[in-house]
């Protein structure tokens, strides 16, 4: 017998789908199935060794791009937590950046009366360190964040999207090759190295507290963590679309970047100020060594209390010298104010905003005011600051007016349109009325949308988006209608969509009497005055008030419902003018033809009888119906009055004539005199004409009661014919 050798496959629900977890929590082997399928060796002949309990997968994991990772270990670079930390790793930048050029103010002038120290401001030189360290924890728990986010592959790259590395392993590998390196060099606490450990051990002398060591080491490390400012921008953008949310909080940043410009230099015209004077003490220190035994070591404070530095102060003309009002000896340049005003020498506030407002000064001016001395050095830094003045407020300037233009850039649309209008109404030579009206409808319609065009938003956004928007909009709305208070919410989205707004100032007649009607208007806000004279009927005036969740135009739905309508739109039966300001939602003739023929429950008895109960035009015809019915019984009463006394008046005088002949028979036989035959003949006379005005009263109501009825009736609304169509209930 032959055996085929099976493949063995495994089959497991949705809540197995990472077996390394579902083997962790059950020890039991999952299922096992056999599948009569030869196996397959790979094409390198042997088969593959597997451990039976772990399978074992590929090393390259990838993830649909905008989607998220199974595992949390591994970020998602689009994801929230990540924007949430960019945009604080962002501040924590911005808080670095402005903390290291501190450094730059530790050295100080402390001056007495007759001389002057320099000396290092430990208690500064504490803070600054303490802050400085709290920025570089934020760095290095970035790198820990790079790390442990994924990244988009550049060759499963198609029309800008891609899918998600989620490897670790390669994550590192590339992180260590692209961005590691500045970012390293970034954290690294080089400064409080440089302060706390490398100076005291390499210095010579107490007196040298400038060392060019420091500014060096700020510098280089500056260089790299403002480059991160620009990586970290973009990758915010490209999640977020925008750096700050409102216009006010752009221009504040852009205002942030020019204020830490002015703080650097600020700073750093601080310290160069401290270098020149240091360099004018030494100098003048040399000059005189050989007459008054001058040593570096009296420029420092420590050294206040040695009696030798007492009695070189008596001899010396070091700080006479090095007085920047006497210029022969040294010149400071742009320098000289730092000294002269005492900046050097005042405490850290004053002199932290003096530099902020020094730095300002000549970065906004391009540093035009500086006077410069022939030091290399010094004409180095104002060329460089007339270089970055220069471009930082061009850039500033650029970046703030578009900030601002954005917050007013409706308004400025509105003002030209306005303008224009006005030209075009002037060039017409349009009546004052007719102006008014479009300048009230104008200025009423800035006030409602502010100039956004929302119909232009919504069908920029997808279906979905849009059907969510207009049904949070409008079914309520809708749902006040009663005619569409009994409908499905299917067919309620589908009214909703086709939604338009309205606007419509005091005095506007939204549809006149015999015109053509192309919406319906479902009422927001304001009152309007529906009103028929049926068609222009002698006598005849129906007015009443729509009010907010009331509704007009009922003549197309009737049309729209017809399960044969032709093209024309109906006429309206009634006068439709806007008593105030009016907001609306409209459906147009065509979107509501189309949901009537999409949607065959509309075609309902029950919602004929609905929308003849709430439509206006049936409210009347059936006023008129009433009215009419009324008469007509007050008629039917009056003629059957009439006929009584008609037919009582008969019989009396029957009664009458009998009762003269039977008078006459007896006169006869009597022999009766002739005064009482003449009575009687003028009681029958009068009985005659009685009954001859009777009849004649009678025959002027009937003629009454016809001239009534024959009066033009009011036209019974056109009602569409649901008997082709299966009633739903």
């Amino acid at each position: 017998m032959d055996f085929i050798k099976q493949k063995q496959v495994r089959f497991h629900s949705e809540e197995k789908r990472n077996v390394e977890l579902y083997l962790e929590k059950n020890e039991a082997p999952l299922p096992m199935y056999k599948n009569p399928i030869p196996f397959q060796k790979s094409e390198g002949g042997g088969g593959v060794n597997r451990d039976k309990n772990h399978p074992r997968f590929g090393r390259s994991k990838v993830f649909p791009e905008g989607q998220r990772p199974e595992k949390s270990r591994i970020l998602d670079p689009g994801s929230d937590l990540v924007l949430k930390w960019n945009r604080i790793f962002l501040f924590s930048c911005l808080m670095a950046l402005f903390v290291d050029p501190l450094f730059f103010y530790l050295p100080s002038v402390l001056n007495q009366e007759r001389s002057s120290c320099m000396r290092t401001n430990v208690d500064l030189g504490i803070i600054v360190t303490c802050f400085r360290t709290v920025a570089d924890v934020f760095y290095l728990l970035h790198v820990v964040m790079k790390f442990r986010t994924a990244y988009v592959s550049p060759r499963s790259r198609v029309f800008g999207k891609g899918e998600l590395v989620m490897d670790q392993h390669e994550i590192a590998v590339r992180y260590l090759k692209t961005e590691f390196l500045i970012d390293f060099i970034a954290a690294l606490p080089l400064p409080q190295i440089v302060i706390w450990f490398i100076l005291p051990a390499i210095r010579s002398s107490h007196a040298d507290h400038t060392n060019n060591a420091l500014v060096l080491i700020v510098f280089l490390q500056y260089i790299p963590r403002l480059y991160l400012i620009f990586p970290l921008s973009s990758q915010i953008i490209k999640a977020a679309g925008v750096v700050t949310q409102t216009a006010w909080a752009g221009a504040a940043y852009n205002l942030l970047l020019y204020m830490l410009a002015s703080h650097v230099l600020g700073a750093s015209w601080y310290l160069v100020s401290i270098e020149r004077h240091a360099t004018c003490w030494k100098s003048a220190c040399g000059d005189e060594f050989n007459r008054t035994k001058c040593s570096l070591s009296y420029l420092d404070c420590g050294t206040l209390t040695h009696s030798d530095r007492a009695e070189w102060v008596n001899k010396t003309l070091v700080f006479t010298n090095c007085n920047p009002d006497n210029g022969t000896y040294f010149n400071y340049g742009m320098f000289g104010i730092a000294v002269a005003n005492h900046v050097v020498s005042s405490g850290f506030v004053e002199k932290y905003f003096y530099c902020l407002w020094w730095g300002l000064q000549n970065l906004s001016s391009y540093g035009q005011g500086l006077t410069t001395s022939t030091f290399i050095g010094e004409t180095l830094f104002a060329i460089l600051i007339a270089m970055l003045g220069l471009v930082l407020f061009a850039h500033l300037i650029g970046n703030m007016q578009t900030y601002l233009q954005s917050m007013t850039v409706r308004l400025e649309e509105w003002r030209v349109k306005r303008r224009d209008t006005e030209e075009w109404m002037r060039h017409r030579q349009l009546p004052e009325g007719i102006q008014r009206r479009i300048r009230r409808f104008t200025q009423y319609k800035w006030f409602t949308t502010r100039g956004v065009d929302e119909e232009t938003i919504l069908r920029g956004l997808p279906t979905d988006l849009r059907r969510d928007i207009q049904r949070h909009l409008c079914l309520d709305l809708v749902r006040r209608v009663p005619f569409f208070s009994k409908m499905d919410d299917q067919l309620l989205d589908a009214i909703c969509e086709r939604l338009v707004s309205s606007l419509n100032t005091q005095g506007t007649y939204i549809v006149r009497e015999g015109d053509p009607v192309a919406e319906m208007l479902f009422i927001i806000r304001g009152t309007l005055e529906s009103s028929t004279t049926n068609g222009g009927r002698t006598g005849f005036f129906n007015s009443t008030t729509l009010r907010p969740a009331d509704f007009c135009g009922e003549e197309l739905l009737a049309w729209a419902l017809l399960p044969r309508s032709t093209l024309n739109l109906p006429s309206s039966t009634r006068t439709v003018r806007a008593l105030t300001e009016v907001e609306a939602f409209a459906l147009r003739a065509e979107d509501l033809k189309f949901v009537a023929n999409q949607f065959r429950r509309l075609h309902s008895k029950k919602l004929q009888h609905t929308f003849r109960y709430y439509s206006h035009h049936w409210r009347t015809w059936a006023a008129c119906f009433v009215q009419a019915a009324w008469r007509r019984f007050k008629k039917r009463k009056l003629a059957k009055s009439l006929s009584l006394q008609e037919s009582f008046s008969d019989e009396q005088l029957w009664e009458e004539k009998d009762e003269l002949e039977r008078e006459e028979l007896e006169g006869e036989n009597l022999g009766s005199s002739t005064t009482s035959t003449s009575h009687v003949k003028q009681n029958l006379g009068v009985t005659i004409l009685a009954s001859r005005f009777a009849a004649n009263t009678r025959r002027g109501a009937q003629q009454k009661a016809k001239d009534v009825v024959d009066l033009p009736k009011f036209q019974k609304p056109e009602e569409p014919d649901f008997s082709v169509y299966h009633d739903e209930e």
